[in-house]
C-alpha cells in the first residue's frame, strides 16, 4: 500500500496518520505538497481525480480516497484496537459524534478557511462575507462540544475513538485558520490537552 499524505496543517491526512499510529500500522508514504499544489499535478490527478489528499493506493492499484473511508479500510484489516466501536451502541455513538464534528464544526471551519484565509486567496468564487458569517457558527459548535465533554474523558464512548481523532484534527485546524476554541470552554480544553498528549497526536 502507498499512502499519499500532506503535512500539517492539512487536517484530513492527519486523521489517517493518527489512526494508523494508534494501531501501530506503518504506511509506505508519499508526501504531496499542497503549498506547491502537487495535488493538482497530472501525476497525482491520475491517482485521485479530485486532486485532494489523502489517498491510499492498494497493492492491486485500487485507490481509496476520503480520510474516514481509508480509516475504515485499515480498521477492517486490523481491528485491534477498535476505533470505530465493537458493540451496536458504540458503533452508533461514534458515528453520531463523527458526523456532528464534520457537519456542525468542520463545515463551518472550512467555510472560514476557504473564504477568508490568506492561503486560499487565489481560489475562484471566494465570498468573504460568507466566510465571516461562519465564525459565530464555529464558536457555537465549540460550545456544543464543550457542553458534551463536561464530565467525560472522551467524546463518544469511554475510550479514544475515531470521533476523538476527527475532533482533535478539526480543533487544531480551526486554530490555524484563526477561529480557535473560546478560552472559557474548559471541558473542551481539558479534553484537548488529554488527547494531544497521546503519542499518536504527534503524527
Amino acid at each position: 500500500m502507498i499512502f499519499y499524505d500532506s503535512p500539517n496543517p492539512a487536517p484530513n491526512p492527519r486523521r489517517v496518520r493518527i489512526f494508523a499510529a494508534e494501531k501501530a500500522i506503518v504506511l509506505d508514504t508519499r508526501e504531496v505538497s499542497i503549498v506547491r499544489r502537487e495535488q493538482k499535478s497530472p501525476e497525482y490527478i491520475a491517482i485521485n481525480p479530485r486532486g485532494q489528499t489523502p489517498s491510499l493506493q492498494l497493492d492491486d492499484g485500487t485507490v481509496i480516497t476520503e480520510s474516514v473511508a481509508i480509516c475504515r479500510y485499515l480498521e477492517a484489516r486490523q481491528p485491534d484496537p477498535p476505533l470505530f466501536g465493537t458493540s451496536p451502541l458504540e458503533i452508533a455513538q461514534i458515528e453520531m459524534w463523527s458526523r456532528r464534528v464534520e457537519m456542525i464544526l468542520m463545515a463551518s471551519v472550512g467555510a472560514v478557511w476557504v473564504n477568508t484565509h490568506a492561503f486560499t486567496a487565489a481560489l475562484p468564487g471566494r465570498n468573504a462575507e460568507w466566510g465571516e458569517a461562519n465564525r459565530p457558527r464555529v464558536e457555537a459548535a465549540f460550545r456544543l462540544f464543550d457542553e458534551s465533554l463536561a464530565g467525560r474523558g472522551f467524546l463518544a464512548t469511554d475510550g479514544f475513538t475515531m470521533a476523538d481523532i476527527l475532533l482533535l484534527t478539526t480543533v487544531d485546524f480551526a486554530a490555524f485558520v484563526g477561529c480557535g476554541a473560546p478560552a472559557d470552554c474548559a471541558a473542551l480544553t481539558a479534553w484537548h490537552q488529554r488527547v494531544s498528549a497521546r503519542p499518536s497526536a504527534a503524527a
